[in-house]
């Protein structure tokens, strides 16, 4: 059986994951090209053995020993989708959108949205130690 390291996945060939969300955070061009690569470098400043990889037609996925979080693009907000959110304790109210899932809770950024950052890394750590349970 082997280990996957950290880093990223080659996705179909295409060169590595890191690589294609680098070139889909440039070709956003706008604010949620911004805040996508923000999230970004909070999640790897979270977890440095973060694996990033492309799912699902080109979504951002980390994880790190199952899925942590996506992080999807919309016209309007920027969603960061927690694949276990619904067991994920939310002291500061992050999650605001999806709240009524059985699993997953989902944070909708929206143009000029302020990130909690610090609170935002503990919920990504926290996602990390439910995956390593």
């Amino acid at each position: 059986m082997s280990k996957e390291t950290a880093g990223s996945k080659d996705t179909e060939g295409q060169g590595s994951a890191s690589a294609l969300i680098e070139a889909k955070i440039k070709a956003l061009d706008d604010w949620r090209g911004e805040t996508l690569a923000r999230v970004r470098a909070l999640i790897k400043q979270a977890d440095p053995e973060v694996v990033e990889e492309l799912k699902w037609r080109g979504v951002p996925v980390w994880s790190h020993a199952g899925i942590i979080c996506t992080g999807e693009t919309y016209k309007n907000a920027v969603k960061m989708t927690f694949a276990k959110g619904a067991s994920l304790e939310d002291p500061s109210g992050l999650f605001n959108a999806s709240l009524d899932g059985n699993t997953r809770r989902a944070i909708d950024i929206h143009e000029g949205d302020r990130i909690d950052e610090t609170a935002l890394k503990a919920l990504i750590r926290a996602a990390v130690a439910l995956n390593l349970s």
